[in-house]
């Protein structure tokens, strides 16, 4: 079947940058924010480019089913879904740290074949289609040869939720960094995803994402080489709960980690 998927990537491609100018409009320049919780953020950024992108897809793709960040999904039943986070790196935006994206990915029948990751304020513009390699602003990429976690650079991120499991993943984050040669929090998953892409960090692990938040990310990075799972090394669940992303060639020391007896709260949910 042929799902023209290059109209279909030069159309996300735009929106994102579209979306992205809303971005950097309203940059620095915030009137109204909101809280979901004590640390999670909405702007008007984030409502303005959001709605942006439901009516430029509506208008394009009536048919297709959006999933996004802050509106309810109710699925049409269509074999195509929008997955879509209008800012993601609120918090980063909101105070000015110019680590935040635009992230569009597109599922095909549950399986992403587009994903496009947008960070307006440095012009980076991440993007793969199935089979065809992951990009940044047109130049292939590719991600780390880094052999050993002891030799290795990693991302990750904590939950809003301060619960036990919140307090535990400092613990893990211990753990990995004594073995690493270092751990950064930049805030902006879809982000993560593509800096591990790109061989800039060498693994990412987190747990309680969403789906709009891992989609095109996901995609990018094992189009650039890289392997993604949950961390008992099963298939990355679509909601994101738990997320491990690494160059391939790390991802089993990592996992061992995960599978010490103290994790089992993470594990086994």
């Amino acid at each position: 079947m042929n799902l023209d998927l290059a109209f279909k990537l030069n159309f996300t491609m735009s929106l994102a940058k579209e979306a992205g100018e809303i971005l950097m409009y309203h940059y620095g320049n915030l009137k109204n924010i909101r809280q979901k919780s004590r640390v999670d953020l909405v702007s008007e950024a984030d409502l303005a480019s959001e709605k942006l992108i439901v009516e430029k897809i509506q208008s394009q793709f009536p048919t297709h089913d959006i999933m996004t960040e802050e509106q309810d999904f109710k699925s049409k039943g269509s074999d195509w879904t929008w997955v879509i986070d209008p800012l993601d790196g609120t918090t980063n935006y909101v105070h000015s740290l110019p680590i935040f994206a635009v992230s569009i990915g597109l599922k095909y029948k549950s399986e992403a074949v587009i994903g496009v990751v947008y960070n307006p304020a440095v012009d980076a513009m991440y993007h793969a289609v199935i089979d065809k390699g992951a990009f940044r602003n047109g130049d292939e990429i590719h991600v780390s040869k880094t052999k050993k976690l002891g030799d290795s650079f990693l991302v990750t991120g904590f939950a809003y939720d301060h619960n036990d499991e919140w307090e535990l993943s400092f613990d893990l984050f211990r753990d990995i960094y004594r073995k690493s040669q270092g751990i950064r929090r930049l805030g902006a998953a879809a982000l993560d995803l593509c800096f591990v892409a790109q061989g800039r960090f060498d693994g990412f692990f987190e747990i309680n994402l969403f789906p709009w938040d891992i989609t095109a990310g996901d995609l990018i990075l094992r189009e650039a080489g890289g392997f993604t799972s949950g961390w008992k090394g099963e298939n990355l669940p679509a909601s994101g709960k738990k997320v491990l992303a690494t160059n391939g060639i790390i991802q089993d020391e990592i996992l061992d980690i995960f599978q010490n007896e103290k994790y089992t709260l993470f594990t086994n949910y």
